[in-house]
């Protein structure tokens, strides 16, 4: 059974097949040409436009690669700054660390 797509997600999905219409139309990309430049069917591209959940994430980056714009995917999980994380990783940091006998205390 497959779970309902949540609305976020959906709405998120959507709102990037738009703007990869919107961009494609800007630079006056036809979607067959948008297709062949991705190695896509016309149908993909036009379900992609669509914001249709099941259209391969890889169609997308590669829309957006066409674009000059695949850094946007890299750079979406920023995880050097995942705040969330960072501070789930530092709970678990010991609340003080002792020395071994006989042993460096691991200083520089």
């Amino acid at each position: 059974m497959e779970l309902p797509l949540p609305f976020p997600v959906d709405r998120a999905i959507r709102k990037l097949g738009s703007d990869i219409s919107l961009a494609r139309r800007r630079r006056h990309i036809s979607q067959a040409s948008l297709a062949e430049r991705m190695g896509a069917s016309l149908s993909t591209v036009r379900r992609m436009e669509k914001g249709d959940s099941k259209v391969p994430i890889h169609f997308f980056a590669r829309a957006l690669h066409v674009f000059g714009e695949i850094q946007a995917l890299e750079h979406l999980l920023d995880t050097p700054n995942d705040e969330i994380g960072l501070t789930l990783m530092d709970e678990q940091l010991p609340k003080r660390v002792r020395s071994k006998p006989g042993g460096s205390s691991g200083a520089l």
